[in-house]
């Protein structure tokens, strides 16, 4: 999403790396029976030259991706939330959207997407006009979620999306934003306050079982080409148990699928046919 007429950075040797790491990483987990709660906090990533430069870890040579050892405090990074491929495709092409990055935590960490925006909802304007729009994003973003069409969505994903604003359009850490502190603090709709990537992590991995619940689903639903029903929830349940009895290992998954009672019963292509 994001543009190089604003991110300069942000070149196509870059972008392939941050591609890269995201599938290297999930492959590591499938290859070396890792788990699957390293998806949201890690203390290792992958990376060559050009991601760890700018990533800012230590000094890595060669275009080859290889495993890094991370310092989560120090690099702010770990896990999916902090890579650059999930930051900038959840972006807009001049900047941060904490509205996208809160709707992807939703849709793809806890499978509870918001429903869509309405159809006749006035989209955020990026120019001020003195004296009659707020100086900021986040005050802009706020005037906007008043609208009461918009705010109980709203309430839900912005929090969690400024939690993550100190990473700019491309992923790239930062302070403040135009020589302006961040302010990446928030209130989430059970009254829960917080601040940053590490108490958002925090959050998330209260709520772990919903994630390993939701990764399992769709693993499931990939597995057998079609969507789930009332009548594959048994399964699933079995599948997570087991998953937390083992260490949530990714080879636990992937049994658990191919021995489910869905999958040993799926129609093959010809039988559809």
């Amino acid at each position: 999403r994001p543009s190089t007429e604003f991110f300069p950075e942000f070149n196509a040797d870059l972008r392939l790396a941050m591609s890269a790491e995201t599938m290297m990483f999930f492959d590591h987990l499938r290859r070396d029976d890792r788990s699957l709660l390293e998806l949201l906090d890690s203390d290792y990533t992958f990376a060559n030259d050009k991601l760890a430069g700018f990533y800012g870890l230590d000094a890595v040579e060669g275009k080859e991706l290889r495993r890094v050892s991370l310092k989560p405090e120090h690099h702010h990074r770990g896990g999916l939330l902090g890579m650059g491929s999930v930051l900038a495709v959840t972006s807009h092409t001049s900047r941060t959207s904490p509205t996208l990055r809160g709707k992807w935590i939703l849709e793809t960490i806890f499978g509870t997407p918001p429903p869509p925006p309405p159809a006749n909802v006035e989209q955020i304007k990026e120019e001020n006009e003195a004296g009659k729009e707020p100086t900021t994003f986040r005050e802009k973003l706020a005037q906007h979620a008043k609208d009461a069409t918009c705010a109980a969505c709203h309430r839900r994903m912005d929090p969690l999306g400024f939690a993550l604003d100190n990473y700019n359009a491309v992923g790239k850490w930062r302070d403040d934003a135009g020589g302006q502190p961040l302010d990446v603090s928030g209130v989430l709709p059970d009254g829960t306050t917080i601040s940053g990537m590490v108490e958002l992590k925090s959050v998330i991995a209260k709520q772990q079982s919903q994630f390993v619940r939701h990764l399992t689903e769709r693993m499931l639903t990939y597995a057998l080409g079609r969507e789930l029903d009332f009548y594959d929830d048994g399964p699933v349940q079995e599948i997570t148990t087991a998953l937390k009895q083992n260490d949530y290992r990714f080879s636990v998954l992937i049994a658990g699928i191919v021995k489910s009672y869905p999958f040993q019963n799926r129609k093959n292509a010809t039988t559809e046919r």
